[in-house]
C-alpha cells in the first residue's frame, strides 16, 4: 500500500493515470497537483507520501530544473517521471538528475505498475528498450554537477539565464524584468560564478543542456522592441 502524489497539469490524463494505477497498484491515498509550486506544497504537507509521479513538462518545471530542485529539496522521495517524450537524451538526463524511473505516457497500465513496484522496492526502472541508458556514461558526473549548480540560482537569476539562452540583449532583459542594466549585469555575474563559466557563450551552452523552458509568470513569446 502506498500514498502517491500525482503531478500533471492535464486533468484527463491525471484522472486516467490514477484510475489505471488504482486497478493494479494498491494505494492508501492519492494527492493530485497541477503545477510545480502545488507539487512542492503537497510534498511539504504530505511527508508520509511514498512516491511522486511527475509530469516533466508541467507548468513551473522549467525543463529539467523542476526535477533538479525537487531532488535537492526532497532527497529521499522516489520520483517517477511521466512524459510523452521518447528522446533518449532526455531520458538519460532525467535519470542522471535523480529520477527513480521514466515511464512513457503511452505505457500500458501493467508496465506502469511494474515501474511503481520496482521503485517502491528501491530499484531504478526503465522500459526494456531503454535499459542501455542505465549504463555508466561519461556525461553523468558532468550532468550532476551542472544540476547542483543550476539549483543554486534564484528565480530572478533563472529568468535572466532563460533570456540569455533566447539571445536577448541586456537592455531587453532589463526592460522586461523592470530592472536596470546594471542589475542585469550583476545577475549575470552571479550566474557565471554559480555555473563556473566566464562568458555569455559558455553559459548559454551549459544552459541548453537543461532544455530550459520559459518562466510561467512571463509572456516570452515576443521580444520587447
Amino acid at each position: 500500500m502506498a500514498k502517491l502524489i500525482v503531478a500533471d497539469d492535464h486533468p484527463l490524463f491525471r484522472n486516467a493515470l490514477i484510475s489505471a494505477i488504482s486497478n493494479i497498484f494498491a494505494t492508501t491515498a492519492t494527492v493530485e497537483t497541477d503545477c510545480f509550486d502545488a507539487t512542492v506544497q503537497a510534498l511539504e504537507q504530505h511527508p508520509d507520501a511514498d512516491l511522486l509521479l511527475l509530469d516533466l513538462h508541467m507548468p513551473g518545471n522549467c525543463g529539467f530544473l523542476g526535477l533538479i530542485q525537487l531532488r535537492k529539496t526532497f532527497p529521499t522521495m522516489p520520483i517517477v517521471v511521466i512524459s510523452a517524450s521518447d528522446d533518449q537524451d532526455v531520458i538519460r538526463r532525467v535519470m542522471n538528475f535523480g529520477a527513480s524511473a521514466y515511464v512513457p505516457k503511452s505505457a500500458h497500465p501493467t508496465e506502469i505498475a511494474n515501474a511503481l513496484h520496482a521503485v517502491m522496492a528501491g530499484e531504478i526502472w526503465l522500459p526494456e528498450k531503454y535499459q542501455h541508458l542505465l549504463r555508466t556514461n561519461p556525461q553523468q558526473h558532468e550532468d550532476l554537477d551542472l544540476a547542483a549548480r543550476i539549483a543554486q540560482l534564484t528565480q530572478q537569476q533563472y529568468k535572466v539565464l532563460y533570456y540569455l539562452t533566447e539571445g536577448w540583449l541586456n537592455k531587453q532583459i532589463a526592460y522586461d524584468l523592470h530592472i536596470s542594466e546594471a542589475t542585469v549585469k550583476a545577475h549575470m555575474t552571479a550566474i557565471f560564478r554559480k555555473l563556473g563559466v566566464t562568458n555569455r557563450t559558455q553559459v548559454v551552452i551549459q544552459a541548453q543542456r537543461l532544455q530550459l523552458e520559459a518562466p510561467v509568470d512571463r509572456d516570452l513569446a515576443r521580444q520587447p522592441s
